[in-house]
């Protein structure tokens, strides 16, 4: 063979004209450190973030609405009182009457169905959405699922005052909503991040979930005090989360091919970090590969260990912090934030140091997803027992909490991602899975603590609610750290392209020059 390589006519089909490009596209780095990946990243993190608002502010505006004087004096169980316990009658007697009366007679056993009706929707939408948006795309499900979401967040003062069961309604209704978020994100990532920034990317659009968390905390606190009472909650968050909706649907599209506006060389990096083509045919889902691999349950036992405490904890801190240390409800709000301040930060900081462990030889993807997954459940399950045992020491309790559920973050560079390592193909699709199971056992957690606080509350029945997580946090993730993988599946096999088999079928003739 005579000429050079770079000529066009070298190649059998003209999707080849570009390899060469493509081969010089890293060395250039003209992608920019800010490009249309990045802020496919940044609206997707928005996301999270206002999903995690629409799910949290209610276990604050619970505390607001709830008419606790009522419910005490409606209490019949005097054996054990938080006042003897903790020596706190001076404090309550400082607490303002109207802040401790809202409107609503719901003891601690409703409060948890109330709190657990969002995820009865939200699991219901998982798996269905999920294998749905990759045959027909993840933009649509996930933009007007969000809007469903947000609209019917500004519902809800109206249904509470019609009825619990309107209230348990549309709060199932805004669960349907937002059950495709996290399937269509996963999916999303998958068709945007090249692996090698995937730890990162990663772990900044879940870190949306903690951000979101420390802006309904507080702000509902604050929120819940103002002219308009707990009521502005829901108005403030659902008009916001609707205007993301509006950006989102104008601004996201499905994969770099589909976007006209992004750069043509960032477009090139990216297909040549996944190995995307364009046009290949959508190959069936390999459900009994699917069903026989082990790593793909270390990742969902991971996923349901770490659902049940993190639900434990989200909504039922409020609770406890009000029941058992009395804080007010502005203080609660922010207080109850500090966790997941500190998990936004970890979990940012540990995926660089994933990312930086995956560029050395002796750290495989199996071994960084294990090291920082143990990190980030066996942290919060010592933490979870820790708090059992600190008793009246509300700063204590606070300073360990923030501890223990900050490490916690290191589940976005651990399980949270390894659906992308062992198959970028069908991520969305396993994530709808172990996320649909994982948010089975999460809705579990405040109707398991709502019956066990349930009559007056005391810190012996909070420490069996805390070491119950704790105990599930660390089995879940004892699994995963056995039989989990970061290696890709042998299932997971592209599409073949028709034009490369139709190619390879042909025979080959050998021809030599005279």
């Amino acid at each position: 063979m005579n000429g050079n390589v770079n000529n066009r006519s070298y190649y059998p089909n003209a999707r080849y004209a570009t390899v060469f490009q493509e081969e010089n596209i890293e060395a250039k780095k003209k992608q920019g450190w800010f490009g249309t990946r990045h802020f496919v990243t940044f609206m997707l993190f928005l996301g999270m973030a206002n999903a995690y608002i629409m799910r949290t502010n209610m276990s604050v505006a619970i505390v607001a609405m709830v008419n606790h004087t009522a419910i005490e004096n409606d209490n019949h169980d005097h054996a054990v009182s938080v006042d003897d316990e903790c020596n706190v009658e001076s404090v309550n007697q400082t607490i303002h009457h109207e802040e401790l009366n809202g409107e609503f007679v719901w003891k601690t056993d409703v409060q948890g169905y109330i709190l657990s009706s969002f995820f009865y929707g939200y699991v219901a939408t998982q798996i269905p959405f999920g294998i749905l948006a990759k045959r027909y795309g993840n933009i649509y499900f996930l933009g007007i699922g969000m809007l469903i979401n947000s609209v019917f967040g500004l519902l809800v003062p109206v249904a509470a005052n019609m009825g619990i069961w309107w209230l348990i309604t549309v709060r199932f209704i805004q669960g349907l909503g937002e059950g495709p978020i996290v399937p269509c994100t996963h999916s999303l990532l998958a068709k945007w991040i090249p692996p090698n920034e995937r730890s990162r990317m990663g772990a900044f659009v879940y870190a949306g979930a903690q951000f979101g968390t420390v802006i309904s905390m507080p702000l509902s606190g604050l929120l819940s005090e103002c002219r308009f009472g707990w009521p502005s909650i829901f108005y403030v968050f659902g008009t916001v989360g609707t205007i993301w909706c509006i950006f989102f649907l104008i601004f996201i599209h499905e994969d770099p091919q589909s976007d006209t506006k992004i750069n043509t060389e960032e477009r090139l990096y990216i297909q040549k970090q996944l190995g995307s083509k364009i046009g290949l045919p959508i190959p069936a889902v390999p459900w009994m590969s699917i069903a026989k691999s082990m790593p793909f349950y270390a990742i969902l036992l991971a996923h349901m260990g770490h659902n049940y405490g993190y639900e434990t904890l989200m909504t039922e801190l409020p609770t406890y912090m009000k029941q058992i240390h009395h804080f007010s409800i502005k203080d609660n709000g922010i207080l109850s934030s500090l966790p997941y301040l500190a998990m936004w930060l970890f979990s940012i900081f540990i995926s660089h140091v994933a990312d930086f462990m995956l560029t050395k030889p002796f750290f495989t993807h199996t071994l960084v997803r294990k090291i920082i997954n143990g990190i980030g459940q066996y942290g919060p399950a010592v933490a979870l027992l820790a708090v059992a045992y600190t008793g009246c020491d509300k700063w204590l309790t606070v300073a360990v909490l923030t501890v223990g559920v900050g490490l916690n973050g290191g589940i976005y560079s651990g399980f949270k991602v390894n659906h992308l390592d062992i198959s970028p193909q069908y991520a969305g699709i396993l994530m709808s899975f172990t996320n649909c199971m994982a948010n089975l056992a999460g809705l579990l957690a405040p109707i398991y603590a709502g019956h066990v606080v349930v009559g007056t509350p005391s810190i012996a029945k909070w420490r069996i609610v805390f070491i119950t997580a704790s105990c599930v946090y660390a089995g879940c993730c004892s699994f995963y750290v056995i039989f989990g993988s970061g290696e890709r599946q042998s299932w997971d096999q592209p599409a073949e392209d028709p034009a490369e088999k139709k190619e390879n079928d042909e025979p080959q003739m050998i021809t030599t020059r005279a």
